[in-house]
């Protein structure tokens, strides 16, 4: 098959492809499989050819979305980079990913020189002697790629909350079925018009890219240009292009509805890069925003299980059944599939699910087993198959021979009403092998002494927080998980 630009551009020509809500531009299906070629043929001028691992460090904006199809039609390998990663880090990730070359902007060229052993080019005009401009490389036409399921197109890394991060290989085939199975649980509509304003470099970004090309669809750019999500420009554009879904995570959400409120035009918030919290689907039910509390992964192309807002709003904390083609089991430390109701790690298998890490055979290895993809989170089902996401395995606490489950804690330290946000983790501990520890973020006066008595009301004595620390926001990774071994290193820091 050819890449799915190419497929629609057949179907819709005159259908509107991509609005850039920052200048209101708008272009086709033709116009932008136009402007797609050109890139591609330039992207061959400078040499990249099919197979090829091609970088890129471009904040969400439309060069982004050409690229993206370019890569696609060129056969290449794509690889999205975080843009706010410090220069050893990036170094680190290029030299990985066996890059052939790495597209950069006038806000990333300095990094992406610094960082990189491999020619550059940029998708803004520059003057930089290392770095040539994209469009002053003279054309080459080149035979558009032929694909098969199979075939890997994109490499991304994980979120990497805790050790190094790994590279996912996804292929088209995994993309493919990943926007097939969301649309059977969204309900897609010919004339949805998809607010993008996360980052290219994770999934969440990625897939409305993906998918709107495949469904026919339109997605609307909201870049955050490096300064970080403004809620008012993209409430802004969510009226103005009456778009009827969103893709963002629980911060972006929360701050949505402090600025004020979202337009009846939506149809779909697809929430997920972090929990969200009761409190927070308990405002979208005040407020009837259509939240769709999700959970997924790098390794999945997204989404695993999607709860509906009836099912958000009677069963808060779940994050709904799983999606058409994909198996979830719940397996315990022996690796038996347990009871309904049971907790246990949650192993995913389906046509959504990676290939492998690139150049990581072990890590890979000890990913899968006869059930499928290990994804080191552990939850439970209920009744009615339902997914409760309760925490990772490597998140649980181990003090004085007791097990803590963080999120338990974590729970119960968000009733108390000053408390907005709050991250439970183990601290090492020399008479007890670990304490529990957390960071709160907390509106309202609020001191330790008073959260334990809280907390003695509904925790056991051992599962109480032994360190408490204050902060004006919990530090998160770029697709908005809290990163916990910065949590820890705060903690540590602050000798609390």
């Amino acid at each position: 098959m050819n890449d799915v630009l190419a497929h629609r551009v057949r179907a819709t020509p005159d259908a509107t492809a991509l609005i850039d809500a920052g200048s209101g531009r708008e272009w086709s299906y033709a116009d932008l499989d136009a402007a797609v070629d050109r890139t591609a043929g330039r992207l061959a001028g400078l040499g990249i050819e099919s197979g090829d691992h091609l970088g890129c460090l471009l904040d969400t904006r439309p060069a982004a979305v050409r690229l993206v199809h370019a890569a696609l039609r060129l056969g290449c390998v794509l690889v999205p980079l975080n843009t706010r990663l410090a220069p050893n880090e990036l170094e680190d990730r290029i030299e990985r990913a066996d890059l052939a070359a790495l597209i950069c902007e006038a806000d990333t060229e300095a990094s992406a020189v610094a960082a990189s052993g491999v020619p550059v080019a940029s998708v803004d005009p520059t003057e930089h002697a290392d770095v040539t401009a994209l469009a002053d490389i003279e054309m080459i036409e080149c035979e558009p790629a032929t694909w098969s399921r199979d075939d890997p197109c994109l490499m991304l890394a994980t979120s990497g909350t805790t050790g190094r991060p790994k590279l996912v290989v996804l292929t088209i085939g995994n993309l493919i079925a990943s926007a097939i199975a969301s649309a059977f649980r969204l309900g897609v509509l010919p004339d949805d018009q998809w607010l993008n304003p996360l980052s290219i470099y994770h999934m969440g970004g990625l897939a409305p890219i993906m998918r709107s090309a495949l469904y026919g669809t339109t997605v609307a750019l909201v870049g955050d240009g490096g300064t970080g999500f403004d809620a008012a420009t993209a409430r802004h554009a969510l009226v103005e292009y009456d778009c009827t879904g969103v893709s963002l995570v629980p911060t972006m959400l929360r701050r949505l509805l402090d600025d004020g409120d979202l337009p009846d035009s939506l149809r779909f918030v697809l929430l997920g890069g972090a929990p969200a919290s009761t409190d927070l689907i308990e405002r979208c039910a005040r407020r009837n925003v259509p939240v769709h509390p999700t959970y997924g992964m790098t390794e999945t192309a997204s989404q695993v299980a999607t709860a509906r807002p009836e099912i958000a709003f009677a069963h808060s904390g779940t994050v709904g059944q799983p999606l058409v083609g994909t198996d979830l089991a719940v397996i315990d430390a022996v690796g038996e599939r347990v009871d309904r109701g049971e907790t246990g790690e949650l192993v995913v298998s389906g046509p959504t699910v990676f290939t492998g890490y690139y150049g990581d055979p072990d890590a890979t290895a000890a990913a899968f087993s006869a059930d499928g993809f290990h994804t080191g989170d552990v939850g439970h089902r209920d009744a009615e198959g339902r997914l409760w996401v309760t925490g990772r395995l490597d998140e649980r606490i181990v003090t004085g021979g007791e097990n803590v489950d963080p999120a338990a804690v974590a729970d119960a330290l968000r009733a108390h009403p000053a408390v907005d946000e709050a991250m439970v983790v183990g601290l090492d501990d020399p008479e007890w092998g670990e304490r529990v520890g957390t960071l709160l973020v907390a509106d309202g006066e609020i001191d330790a002494d008073a959260l334990r008595a809280h907390c003695r009301e509904r925790l056991a004595g051992f599962e109480l927080p032994r360190t408490i620390g204050f902060a004006g926001s919990l530090p998160r990774t770029a697709s908005g998980t809290i990163e916990r071994d910065a949590v820890r290193e705060i903690l540590r820091e602050r000798g609390e």
